[in-house]
């Protein structure tokens, strides 16, 4: 976190914290009360200070005050930064490298998950079609787009399939995972709620 913010958490530890007001989307945009904000110097200032309480609830700390984050999906955004017959490179939206893919998996609406050294994130719905060069079989061989069709189409419908992900040589088989699903298994909050008897803002 920035220098700044920690001065003020020990400054002033006991502010309350703001719940409904902070949200991301799926496309790792910052909105306030559901209006994006646009500003590049606040929404880095806000990837900088953004983590994860020990209940899961993902928060951005404000100087002395976290401000709760509510969740279209994910905590993280995956974007590829890879250039087209590159090895795949990844970075959080926040501009986070990623060092190593743990798992991978496909939900029943196509979209595409990621646990990596960084958490649970989904790859921008724009990367998608560029992500499909990194699929391979078993052996690492790289699949020709229409042999990638039936596999993902088999995972959508919560089968197993066999689609591999190619990253920095290592080959992640991708699992077939359900929406409703994620946030208990991965260990977060969504929609984060105050403690009871606890002072908020909202």
């Amino acid at each position: 976190m920035d220098e700044l913010v920690l001065r003020g958490m020990a400054k002033w530890p006991n502010v309350p914290a703001v719940y409904g007001w902070l949200s991301l989307d799926r496309r790792g945009q910052w909105r306030i009360k559901g209006e994006r904000i646009s500003n590049p110097l606040v929404t880095e200032f806000i990837g900088r200070n953004y983590a994860r309480d020990e209940r899961g609830c993902w928060f951005f700390q404000n100087g002395p005050q976290r401000v709760f984050v509510d969740l279209d999906y994910t905590p993280h955004i995956y974007r590829i930064v890879s250039r087209d017959r590159e090895p795949l490179a990844l970075e959080l939206s926040t501009g986070s490298p990623v060092s190593a893919i743990l798992g991978a998996w496909i939900d029943e609406a196509g979209a595409a998950l990621l646990e990596t050294d960084c958490g649970i994130g989904t790859v921008h719905d724009l990367d998608l079609e560029r992500l499909l060069a990194y699929f391979t079989d078993a052996a690492g061989v790289p699949l020709a787009e229409d042999a990638i069709d039936a596999p993902m189409q088999r995972l959508q419908e919560g089968q197993e399939a066999p689609l591999w992900l190619r990253y920095r040589g290592a080959g992640i088989r991708v699992k077939p995972i359900r929406s409703a699903t994620v946030a208990h298994r991965f260990g977060f909050s969504a929609r984060p709620e105050p403690p009871g008897g606890a002072e908020v803002c909202r």
